[in-house]
Parts: structure tokens; C-alpha cells; sequence
């Protein structure tokens, strides 16, 4: 079948979610992925920013091979060797004090697992979010996501949540500071808005503000985790103490998972039957995480993942782009609509993504991208470029 044959397939019977790019992918490997005609594409998206590792990374895929041969699946009503390995590679690459690791199947699920728990641990309903941020869309993560298209029609489930202009910590600190909520959650890298970033002040003046209310800090890292910003956390990088971390995306290699990183004091709170999960911490997805994140290590990827934004930062720096963000998180700020970039770079074979922002492509790039790759992208953006040119003359 040709790709549009499949992509006919799959219309009949899919409910409609994204309005879908026009190819059909069915092989990948490193930072590259090719379709079902068999063009190929230099994958700067990563599939919503999961694929770090790049597509297939051999470690990964032999892990899952060898672990099926096992044991696909059990719950945690069982002790797994998959999982005790997991577990311990993550606590290893936590920071000091968060070593208490609840895994289950996704960012929103995850997100909604430490508001839950701040809740329980302070006895209070109150959650402050960023405007920008985004926190997912089931209807717990909904509540503290600020976009109002995906918020619309579902407010009156909503429980109680203020939003603060992400980056203003007087503003923020003061409606901690008078309102004592349960939490407050923060996307310190702000991807749908296009990559926006707050400075380092900001993410202090926070935390302790939270401290002096006893309000608990979550990290929202389903995307600034697992290395792709210099450190593990993004929480380290600003130099943070947050009660819990959530991750997904990458922390599987491309195997759904996400986890919950607890502080010891947030951790004593937990009872047993308090949290639950029937295919979190299942032995595939287990087995996918070890590899992951032994990869991760032996490969040097988070400090690959710095050196890959300052040679986004200088190329784009060279053509009189803006760029923000951190690490393989790289938004470019064309100061006029891109939609004629994003696509004018799919039809020469790269991949890349757009945002809120209509000014602002968005870059998920893998850490195992190449210089000669980066080079790619840039004879490609020189090439669009030319051509939007053309079209405006």
C-alpha cells in the first residue's frame, strides 16, 4: 500500500485528534525516519519530543527483545526484576532526595499523581499554574493547562486553580504567599508557547516562597527531564529543590512511561493503597527505562544535548534568528508566521514542529543528532527562506 492508502486506512477508523502531517512513518533509526514510499526525514520533532535517544536505539530495542521472551506483563501486585533494575538506574540519576520513584504510563498521569499527592500531604485543594504552561489533557492535567482551546468545555470540572504570569515572581510569589495553595506546578521550559523560558531568579524566588507557605513544588520535566537540558532535571540546572518531578516522553526510549520523583518528606505521606496503577512499572516498559537511561550515561547525551543548542544558537544567531530554550529543546523565534517554514522543510525532509506561538518553530531534536545533521537543517532553512522570498517579491 502507498502511503496515502494508508493514511485513508487509518481515517475510517481513528477518532480525530491532531490534524495530521501527510506521510505515513513506518521505519526509523538515530534521527532519522522514513515513510511508507520510503522517503526518508531528518526528525527534529521527535514525535512530541520523545525519541532523545534517537528512533530505534539498538540498547533499547534489544532490552524490549529479550524481555518479551520473559515476561510481557505483570502488575505491581508482584516484586519484578525489570522494575527493581529500572528503579534503581533512575534513583541513581534523581536528585539528593528523591529517590522515591512512582512509575506509570504517561506525562498527564504523572502530573495528576503529584498534584493528588501534594493535596493529601498538605490538606489543602488549591493548585497555581503558569499561563503558557501545559500540563496535558486529561481532565485532572486539563485543569492546570492554560490554553484556552483545550480548556474549553470542560471549566466546571475544573478544581480550584489560579494562573500567574509565568516568569513575574513578584506577582507569583505574592498569590503564594496569601493564598497557601496545595501546590504549585511549573513547566520550566514552556513547549507548546513556543519554548519559552524564565530566568533562574524566577524558579528560586519560587521555591521559596512555596517553603515559607508550605505550599509543595512540582517540577512539571515531562519534557526537560531525562537529560535533554545539561543536567537530568531542569531543576538542577536552575538550581532547585522541588517536592516531586514528573517525567515522561524520552525517559522510555520510545516506550510509553512516565514517573513521579517524591522527595523523602513528600514520600512519608504515602500509605499504602493511597496510589495505584495496573501497566505502570509493567516489565516492558521497565526493561525500556534501564536501557534508557544506561545509554543515556554511556553515550554523554545530556552534555551532547548543550552542545547541539549552541550550534542551533549560532546558525540561527548568523541568519538574524532569535533562539530560546535550553538544551534539545530549541525554539526560533522568526519574528513573522512560520507555518511556510515547517512546511517547506517537510517537503526537503525534515521534520520539525510549530507552536501557540505563530512566530515560533519549535526543535525537539536527539541527543545523538550530528553536526553534519545541524548543517542539513540549515542548507534546508536557507533554501525555504529563498523561496519565501520569492514569493513575497
Amino acid at each position: 500500500m502507498t502511503s496515502a492508502e494508508w493514511m485513508e486506512l487509518e481515517e475510517i477508523s481513528q477518532l480525530k485528534t491532531y490534524r495530521k502531517w501527510p506521510i505515513s512513518l513506518e521505519k526509523g533509526s538515530g534521527a532519522w525516519v522514513e515513510d511508507t514510499d520510503g522517503k526518508r526525514y531528518l526528525d527534529l520533532y521527535g514525535g512530541h519530543c520523545v525519541a532523545f535517544l534517537g528512533h530505534n536505539h539498538p540498547a533499547v530495542v534489544q532490552a524490549v527483545k529479550d524481555q518479551a521472551d520473559k515476561l510481557l506483563f505483570y502488575s505491581n501486585a508482584v516484586y519484578s526484576p525489570a522494575r527493581a533494575r529500572a528503579s534503581a538506574a533512575l534513583a541513581a540519576l534523581a536528585p539528593k532526595g528523591m529517590g522515591n520513584i512512582f512509575f506509570i504510563n504517561s506525562g498527564a498521569e504523572a502530573n495528576e499523581t503529584a498534584m493528588k499527592m501534594a493535596r493529601k500531604a498538605t490538606g489543602r485543594s488549591g493548585i497555581v499554574a503558569m499561563e503558557g504552561d501545559f500540563h496535558g489533557r486529561s481532565l485532572g492535567a486539563l485543569s492546570v493547562t492554560w490554553q484556552a482551546a483545550y480548556r474549553k468545555g470542560h471549566e466546571s470540572s475544573f478544581g480550584p486553580v489560579t494562573f500567574v504570569p509565568f516568569g513575574d515572581a513578584e506577582k507569583t510569589c505574592a498569590v503564594i504567599l496569601e493564598s497557601k495553595p496545595a501546590a504549585v506546578i511549573i513547566e520550566p521550559i514552556q513547549s507548546t508557547s513556543g519554548m519559552r523560558t524564565a530566568p533562574v531568579s524566577f524558579f528560586k524566588a519560587v521555591a521559596g516562597a512555596c517553603k515559607e507557605a508550605g505550599s509543595m513544588l512540582i517540577m512539571d520535566e515531562v519534557q526537560t527531564g531525562v537529560g535533554r537540558t545539561g543536567a537530568f532535571t531542569y531543576s538542577q540546572v536552575v538550581g532547585i529543590e522541588p517536592d516531586m518531578i514528573t517525567l515522561a516522553k524520552s525517559l522510555g526510549g520510545g516506550v510509553p512511561v512516565g514517573a513521579v520523583l517524591i522527595s523523602d518528606e513528600v514520600a512519608a505521606t504515602v500509605n499504602y493503597g493511597d496510589q495505584g496503577t495496573t501497566f505502570g512499572g509493567a516489565p516492558l516498559a521497565m526493561a525500556a527505562v534501564e536501557a534508557t537511561l544506561k545509554a543515556l550515561v554511556d553515550e554523554g547525551l545530556t552534555e551532547r544535548s548543550v552542545q547541539i543548542y549552541d550550534l542551533f544558537e549560532k546558525g540561527c544567531t548568523e541568519r538574524g534568528l532569535r533562539v530560546q530554550g535550553a538544551g534539545c529543546l530549541v525554539g526560533i523565534d522568526f519574528g513573522r508566521p512560520m507555518g511556510v517554514f515547517v512546511t517547506g522543510l517537510r517537503e526537503k525532509g525534515i521534520l520539525v514542529g510549530g507552536s501557540a506561538d505563530p512566530n515560533i518553530m519549535r526543535l525537539m531534536p536527539p541527543g545523538v543528532l550530528t553536526d553534519e545533521e545541524i548543517e542539513l537543517f540549515f542548507t534546508a532553512l536557507d533554501q525555504v527562506t529563498a523561496l519565501a522570498m520569492e514569493v513575497v517579491s
